[in-house]
Formats: C-alpha cells, sequence, structure tokens
C-alpha cells in the first residue's frame, strides 16, 4: 500500500488510474481504524478496483472545547490494518495540505444539518461539508464510501454532493456493532470497563424506541420512554432522542414512512451517537 501525503501525488496516481479505465472508490476516516472503517473498505473494494482510505482529524469540525487534541490516533496500526485489507493508497495529509495558507473558503448548511447534531455541535456540519468536498476533488474518487452510525452525516455529504454536482457515488454500509449491541466507534476507546457495559443501553433504547414506533406510538412516547430508559441506565446527560425520515431526515410525528430513530447521550464525559432503522 501507498502513503501519500501531498495533494499533487495524489492526483497523479488517481488521474492515471482513471487514464487505465479504473474506476476509484474513496474511504473517508479520522483514523483509529476498527472493524466498522474495515467494512467500508471492503465494500469499496467490491465497487471499484482502486481503493483510497484517508486519515486526517479534521479541525473545522472541532469546537474549541472538544477533543480534536486527544482524539485517538494509531497511524501504525492504521498502516498495517489498511495493508491487510487490500487498500491500494493511504491519504494521510496535514493540516497544512487540506487547509494552506490563505484558504478562505467555508460551506454554510442548511437542510439536513438543521436540528439534532447541528445544534449541538453547530460547528460540525460546514467542517465534515468542506472537508469531503477537499477530498472527494482531491481524490477524483468516482464513489465514496460511509458508515451508517453518523446517518446525519450521510444525508449531509449526500445533500452536498447533490447541490454542488459533485461526479461521485455515496454509498453506505450498516453499522457495524459489538456483539452486546454498541456500535463500533473510535471514541470507544475512552470508555473505562464500568462505563463500557453500561454503553450498550445506547442501542437497546434505541432498539425499544423503534418497536414501539411500529406498534403505533408516537414519536414523542417513544423517544420519551427511550430517553427515559437511558438516563436509568446512567446517561448522564441525553442531548436527544429523535425520529426523523430516512429519506429526507424531515421530523415525523408517527412512522409513516421508512425513518430512522437517532440518538446522542453521554455516558460520563464520553458522547456516544446511534441510530437505527424502523426495523431496530
Amino acid at each position: 500500500m501507498r502513503v501519500i501525503r501531498d495533494a499533487a501525488e495524489l492526483r497523479a496516481v488517481s488521474q492515471a488510474w482513471h487514464a487505465a479505465g479504473e474506476r476509484i472508490a474513496l474511504v473517508p476516516t479520522m483514523g483509529y481504524l476498527h472493524e466498522g472503517h474495515l467494512a467500508l473498505v471492503a465494500r469499496a473494494r467490491e465497487l471499484a478496483p482502486r481503493v483510497i482510505a484517508t486519515i486526517f482529524v479534521n479541525p473545522t469540525q472541532f469546537a474549541p472545547h472538544e477533543d480534536l487534541g486527544r482524539y485517538p490516533r494509531d497511524e501504525a496500526g492504521d498502516i498495517a490494518k489498511l495493508e491487510a485489507a487490500g487498500c491500494d493508497v493511504l491519504f494521510a495529509p496535514s493540516v497544512e495540505v487540506m487547509y494552506p495558507a490563505g484558504f478562505a473558503t467555508r460551506i454554510a448548511m442548511s437542510g439536513p444539518a438543521e436540528g439534532l447534531e447541528g445544534t449541538h455541535r453547530p460547528q460540525m456540519f460546514a467542517g465534515v461539508a468542506l472537508v469531503c468536498t477537499r477530498l472527494f476533488g482531491m481524490s477524483g474518487a468516482d464513489v465514496a464510501v460511509f458508515g451508517e452510525k453518523d446517518w446525519q452525516q450521510v444525508m449531509v455529504v449526500r445533500r452536498v454532493v447533490e447541490d454542488l454536482a459533485l461526479p461521485i457515488t455515496i454509498e453506505t454500509v450498516p453499522t457495524i456493532r459489538a456483539a452486546d449491541g454498541l456500535a463500533l466507534s473510535s471514541r470507544n476507546a475512552y470508555l473505562d470497563p464500568e462505563a463500557r457495559v453500561k454503553a450498550a443501553a445506547m442501542h437497546a433504547a434505541l432498539s425499544y424506541a423503534a418497536e414501539r414506533l411500529r406498534a403505533g406510538a408516537t414519536a414523542a412516547e417513544a423517544c420519551g420512554e427511550a430517553e427515559e430508559r437511558l438516563r436509568e441506565a446512567g446517561f448522564r446527560q441525553v442531548d436527544y432522542v429523535a425520529l426523523r425520515s430516512e429519506r429526507g431526515f424531515e421530523e415525523m410525528e408517527k412512522l409513516s414512512e421508512p425513518g430512522r430513530v437517532l440518538g446522542a447521550a453521554w455516558l460520563r464525559q464520553v458522547r456516544l451517537i446511534d441510530n437505527v432503522t424502523k426495523s431496530g
């Protein structure tokens, strides 16, 4: 596997592959890779003969009080995992490569970026939109693969691609979970053993809400009950449990079309997010 840190070098590799008639799949990540990320690489290999993974902890999507400086990193371990997964290129740029001196462009988001994560992390989706647009352009990828754990992010990226007429397709992979249901996440490394056991209540609570919705409960009823279950399980603060349309991310009062139950809550000092489809 080739490790590239320069945008011009990445573009040259991409152009050579395209000249040879080869499609390219992109897997954007912030590193500290786990089986969820590797599932994205596996799907990328099904979609294209060439796969580029990226590792970049993007500062534009972090607020000053968030964990940019302590976000878990293990580049050597990540390289070994990507090589074993059959990735062709790892693009691991510096901040200076992604946002060089004089960089002045910002992307203002509305639509699926509003509410939920957009309320609790108002800087996030503008940063996600910006870094993804940069990575799509630098890589020349034909398709990009994202995990469904960050479902609102998926909806935002799809909106950006459509609105800016970017020549790339967005594919998703269902959330990879531990045996107890906890969604795999790099930030799970912050959980101590006791908190790790309690963390499984997130998926259980959202699945309960999905069951209640299928049985005819309103979003207020089902999501309110799920929030209470999270508090009883030891989550100190529930940012939200909410039902959204799976197609356009609109709020729904009842499960009248395909939807997802999304949640975010704090377990001690760790913020967990997750979502389940209407089928749980």
